[in-house]
């Protein structure tokens, strides 16, 4: 099996660390590396008994489980791709994904997804489940009729660095979610970069905090834990939950753990209200896919005593792009999402000239990581792709020490040209602030130009499962809100 490869790299991580703990089910069971490879294998021979060949796209819809992981490892093993999808999606974004996908078969948890199941039906997906009543025993696939034994027809399957293994969709902030897909060769060259820069060994011991149906969850929390012989610990809800957080982090001997800002904040208001008696020792706090302020990350180091190390990841690079370093390996810097990881990195003009030490431009990579193109969209390619780089479509730039820092998004750069522009804001808790004071500060401290029209003091935007503003949607959200406005219409 190819060593450049998730699915090698795993096998090789079984045979290196059999009796190490791999998986942590909370309350259930905890599987060791070399029994979570025994039942990967197994569960992969069960597919091929169902008909999944290689190339198939296999759609898997679950909350954070065992069984989720098991048959994600089981689709790649067999050289088809695992699409995963939010458990929360509506019956139209199911059938949305499940058609752009091309999927060819949905998998879900026993209790199964009824606005999946609906939609897989409309289009004529066939739908397995998938259980594991005990850790002594097999996956259970519903519906798998076979009699014949595929485990021979398995061990002739050898897995390659080009097998598209990963199907995802971009967040959709800025315009319609486009195809991104992931090779084992991106998985693996993802796993190895995270594993370096934050000194990953079979030491390391994590909680699951992000969804494993998005790369931050999947690659950075899981695979890059696995990938280095260290264990993963699934909350008991199958999700994250503040109020058993610390006490699995405790149970489970965690290191360190992956969020966003808006779970950190939550983590931090918990601490403040309702103290644990003590706090794990960790290496270090991961921080990724959406800015986080300064001032979180100095309280999250000074409560819980550890370096709180800011990313920057996208979907197309297989999660990880930069990162600020470990303390043996440098400082970390507020403001700054670290230096590149296991890739080229280059902050480009408009002419796809290098920019130079803190210039802006757009910041744009190249790498065994990266995709090498969106799926049916040679238009959105063919963009994304100029001189040679991929492009991100954020702005930045590198300060004098070599770290990236963010100012923005070319497609969020507004442009008003007579046309509306709305302000929705989200004050800080117990601020008055109204309509009058923002347009107020607006009108003195901007050109005329740049000043809303329309001001909106809300509690809560549009966001992505991981925390980001939905920006193609804000403003539909909330002109929504106005009888007579013209709502304008967004992507593709």
């Amino acid at each position: 099996m190819s060593s450049s490869t998730l699915t090698g790299l795993l096998n090789q991580v079984a045979g290196k660390f059999p009796s190490r703990p791999a998986v942590f089910v909370s309350g259930k069971f905890d599987l060791t590396h070399a029994k979570l490879h025994e039942l990967v294998e197994r569960a992969a021979a069960q597919l091929l008994a169902a008909g999944v060949k290689q190339s198939d796209v296999v759609a898997l819809t679950f909350p954070n489980t065992v069984e989720y992981i098991i048959m994600f490892l089981a689709v790649i093993r067999v050289r088809a791709t695992a699409a995963p999808l939010n458990a929360a999606y509506t019956f139209d974004e199911f059938e949305f994904y499940l058609s752009d996908s091309e999927s060819m078969l949905l998998l879900t948890s026993k209790e199964g997804n009824e606005p999946a199941q609906a939609a897989a039906a409309k289009l004529n997906i066939p739908h397995l489940s998938a259980t594991l009543p005990s850790a002594d025993s097999d996956i259970i696939l519903s519906a798998t009729q076979s009699e014949i034994d595929h485990t021979e027809s398995l061990s002739k399957l050898t897995n390659d660095p080009s097998d598209v293994a990963l199907f995802l969709h971009t967040s959709g902030t800025t315009s319609r979610p486009k195809g991104v897909p992931l090779t084992q060769q991106n998985l693996y060259s993802s796993v190895q970069n995270i594993k370096s820069v934050y000194r990953m060994t079979e030491s390391d011991s994590t909680v699951i905090v992000m969804p494993l149906f998005h790369v931050h969850g999947l690659l950075a929390g899981l695979l890059s834990s696995l990938g280095a012989g260290a264990s993963a610990a699934l909350p008991a809800a199958g999700r994250f939950s503040a109020s058993t957080f610390w006490s699995d982090m405790i149970k489970y001997n965690a290191t360190w753990y992956t969020a966003v800002p808006t779970i950190h904040q939550i983590i931090l208001n918990r601490h403040l209200s309702i103290p644990e008696p003590v706090y794990p020792k960790l290496r270090f706090i991961r921080s990724c896919s959406a800015s986080l302020a300064p001032a979180i990350m100095a309280r999250l180091e000074e409560t819980f005593g550890a370096p709180v190390l800011e990313a920057y990841a996208m979907t197309e690079a297989t999660h990880l792009m930069t990162s600020n370093p470990l303390p043996e390996d440098g400082p970390h810097k507020a403001g700054s999402v670290g230096k590149p990881v296991g890739q080229e990195m280059a902050i480009l003009d408009e002419n796809g000239v290098v920019q130079e030490a803190n210039a802006n431009g757009e910041v744009c990579i190249r790498g065994p990581n990266v995709t090498k193109g969106y799926k049916n969209n040679p238009e959105a390619t063919k963009s994304a792709f100029l001189f040679g780089w991929f492009h991100t479509g954020d702005l930045g730039f590198f300060d004098a020490d070599g770290y990236l820092h963010l100012v923005g998004r070319i497609k969020e750069l507004i442009n008003r040209g007579g046309n509306f522009i709305n302000c929705a804001v989200i004050p800080r808790e117990g601020s008055n602030l109204d309509e009058a004071e923002v347009s107020r500060f607006c009108k003195k401290n901007l050109a005329a130009f740049k000043v809303p029209k329309k001001v909106f003091i809300t509690d809560s935007v549009p966001k992505t499962a991981t925390g980001k503003i939905q920006r193609r949607i804000v403003a539909e959200h909330f002109l929504a809100q106005i009888s007579t406005a013209k709502v304008p219409k967004f992507g593709a």
